[in-house]
C-alpha cells in the first residue's frame, strides 16, 4: 500500500524542514537558540592580532591576555548574563590584511564588540574601519602620537599614557641630576613604527631640550635581523646613553651586536623588549641596569590585578606581562561599559558604550583610567629596571620596588 498523494507531500515538507533545520543548527554551531530571541547567546568579540610576521612576539602575548580576560569573565558569569567567545583572526602583521579582517569581522560574521590589535601601524587602519560602521574601539597597543591625530571619537587607548610620554618619569628623573652627574651625550636607534619612534624619540627630545648632545640617530625597517653598522655608530660614539624604540626581536638583535662590541653604556632603555618574559634568556647575563616603561606590574595592589596575577599564573605558569596586561584591560573596558550601558550589539548600543567611556573612570589592572576627546588616557608610565635578576619598578620614587642603577653593570 502506497500513502496518499498527500500524504507522501506532508512526509516530504517534514523531511525537507528536518534536514534545513539540521543545515541551521549545523552553521550555528550545533547550539540550541532559546525562545524569544536568544538572551543566552553568547557575546561574540571580533578580534585581529599579528600572530606572524613582524609582530608576532607581542601579538600572541595580546592573544594571551584577551583569552585570560574571556575565562575570568566566563567563569564569573560572562558580561550581561551571557558567556563571552572571542574571534581571532590573523592579520599576519599587514594593514591591509586587518582591515579586511575587521570589515570582514563586523560586516560578514555580526560580531557583536570588537577589540583592537597590536602596534600603532595596524590601530589606525583598523580604527578607521570600525568608526565606519560606528563600533567602540578599544585597543591595547596603539600609543603613538598619529593614533590620536585622526579625529577617531570611537578610540580608546587601554593603558595609562601614550608612546611620546613612556619615559617622563626618566627624562624627569636625569634632568634633575646635577650637571656633572647627568648623561652628557646620547646615541639613539628605533625601529621605523609609530610606536617604537614615539618611545625613543619623547624621551630623545626631552633629554636633548635639557642640553644632552644626541650623538647618533640612526632609523630601521620594521624586518632588519642584522644590527652590525647601527651597532658600530654607536659603540663609536661612545655615548654615554643609548635608547632603542624597539618591539622585540630587534632589541634583543641590537643589545647582542653591541655586547659583540664591547659598547659599555651608563645608561641603557629598550620600549617593549625588557619586559617580555623571553628577554633575559634570549640575551643572557646582559640585562643587569636596562630600562624599560612600563604601564603595568605584576605586583601591583589594584585589586581586579591581584585577581588577575593569580589566575593568569595558574594558566601559563608564570605571571603576565605588559603586552598580556594591556589586552587584559581592553576586556575589562569594554566590560565596564557593556555593564553601565546594558547592552553589546551593532547599532544604536554602540554610540551609548562610546558616550559612556568619554563620561567615566574605570578600574583595571593597570589603575584608574580616563581620556580625552581623542582617546588618550591621562595618566603616566612607570620606569622599569633589570636588578640582580628581576625587573622592577625604579621611578617614580614613591612607588618603587628597587634603587635606580646609575651607571649601570657591564653587560
Amino acid at each position: 500500500m502506497t500513502a496518499p498523494l498527500h500524504g507522501r507531500k506532508i512526509a516530504a515538507a517534514i523531511a525537507m524542514a528536518s534536514i534545513a533545520a539540521i543545515v541551521l543548527s549545523a552553521c550555528s554551531g550545533g547550539s540550541e537558540q532559546p525562545e524569544g530571541g536568544g538572551s543566552e547567546d553568547p557575546i561574540v568579540i571580533g578580534i585581529s592580532l599579528p600572530l606572524t610576521g613582524d609582530f608576532s612576539e607581542p601579538g600572541k602575548g595580546v592573544e594571551r591576555g584577551y583569552e585570560a580576560w574571556r575565562d575570568i569573565v566566563n567563569e564569573s558569569g560572562g558580561l550581561l548574563g551571557r558567556q563571552v567567545e572571542l574571534k581571532i583572526l590573523d592579520d599576519q602583521s599587514n594593514a591591509d590584511r586587518v582591515v579586511s579582517d575587521y570589515e570582514s569581522l563586523i560586516a560578514q560574521d555580526g560580531v557583536d564588540l570588537v577589540f583592537g590589535p597590536f602596534s600603532t601601524r595596524l590601530v589606525v587602519p583598523s580604527a578607521r574601519v570600525a568608526q565606519e560602521y560606528g563600533m567602540l574601539f578599544v585597543e591595547p597597543a596603539g600609543a603613538a602620537a598619529e593614533v590620536f591625530e585622526q579625529g577617531f571619537d570611537n578610540l580608546f587607548y587601554a593603558a595609562p599614557a601614550v608612546a611620546d610620554d613612556h619615559y617622563n618619569n626618566l627624562a624627569d628623573y636625569l634632568l634633575a641630576l646635577p650637571e656633572t652627574e647627568r648623561p652628557e651625550t646620547v646615541a639613539v636607534a628605533a625601529m621605523d613604527d609609530p610606536f617604537a619612534q614615539g618611545t625613543a624619540y619623547g624621551l630623545r627630545d626631552k633629554l636633548e631640550a635639557g642640553g644632552v648632545e644626541v650623538l647618533v640617530d640612526e632609523v630601521y625597517p620594521p624586518n632588519t635581523t642584522d644590527f652590525s653598522t647601527i651597532a658600530a655608530k654607536i659603540a663609536q660614539s661612545d655615548a654615554d646613553m643609548v635608547i632603542g624604540g624597539t618591539q622585540y626581536q630587534d632589541a634583543v638583535n641590537l643589545i647582542i651586536a653591541l655586547q659583540q662590541l664591547d659598547y659599555q653604556p651608563e645608561l641603557a632603555a629598550f620600549s617593549t623588549a625588557p619586559t617580555n618574559p623571553e628577554f633575559a634568556a634570549a640575551i643572557g647575563n646582559a640585562t643587569e641596569g636596562i630600562l624599560a616603561p612600563t604601564g603595568y606590574s605584576p605586583t601591583s595592589e589594584f585589586p581586579s590585578n591581584v585577581e588577575f596575577v593569580e589566575k593568569y599564573t595558574e594558566m601559563h605558569g608564570n605571571p603576565p606581562a605588559e603586552d598580556e596586561a594591556n589586552a587584559y584591560t581592553t576586556g575589562q573596558v569594554v566590560a565596564a561599559a557593556v555593564e553601565a550601558v546594558g547592552c553589546a550589539e551593532q547599532g544604536e548600543c554602540q554610540q551609548q558604550l562610546i558616550d559612556w567611556l568619554h563620561d567615566n573612570t574605570v578600574d583595571t589592572v593597570v589603575g584608574p583610567l580616563s581620556w580625552d576627546e581623542t582617546g588618550k588616557p591621562n595618566g603616566a608610565h612607570l620606569i622599569q629596571q633589570w636588578i640582580d635578576g628581576e625587573i622592577l619598578i625604579v621611578l617614580p620614587e614613591d612607588v618603587k620596588e628597587g634603587d635606580f642603577l646609575f651607571p649601570k653593570p657591564t653587560w
